[in-house]
């Protein structure tokens, strides 16, 4: 149990930290890259917003360890949406490996702390 909730917890920080607190940071400290990732896609500004503040919410609810299952379900499917088009548009527009693989690597990271949960949770 306790390799169990390792790997959880070391999967959701990473996560936690990829897809919450780097954005934010770069909102924060460095406004002008805030788009560097969405604005070559040719989605607009207020895309890049929205998409900041659901991973910011969703990988929140991950660290969250009293949240209902039901909340973290829909985060966890959140956060995979978001990494599956990431790959669909930089696939699509960029054609360049290294954009592709990044978000199927944080996906796959991503499967690792979902995985997890599901082996710690308290069986109701």
């Amino acid at each position: 149990m306790k390799k169990n909730k390792i790997f959880f917890w070391s999967a959701t920080i990473v996560i936690f930290l990829f897809e919450a607190i780097m954005p934010l940071c770069t909102l924060i400290f460095s406004p002008e890259n805030f788009n560097v990732g969405t604005k070559p896609l040719g989605y607009p500004d207020y895309f890049t917003y929205a998409l900041i503040i659901c991973k910011l919410l969703g990988a929140t609810t991950l660290i969250i360890p009293k949240i209902h299952p039901k909340i973290k379900e829909w985060a966890y499917a959140g956060l995979t949406f978001n990494l599956v088009f990431a790959v669909i548009s930089h696939a699509v527009v960029d054609h360049n490996i290294s954009y592709i693989l990044a978000p199927v690597v944080v996906g796959a990271i991503l499967a690792v702390s979902y995985i997890y949960n599901q082996k710690i949770k308290p069986i109701d």
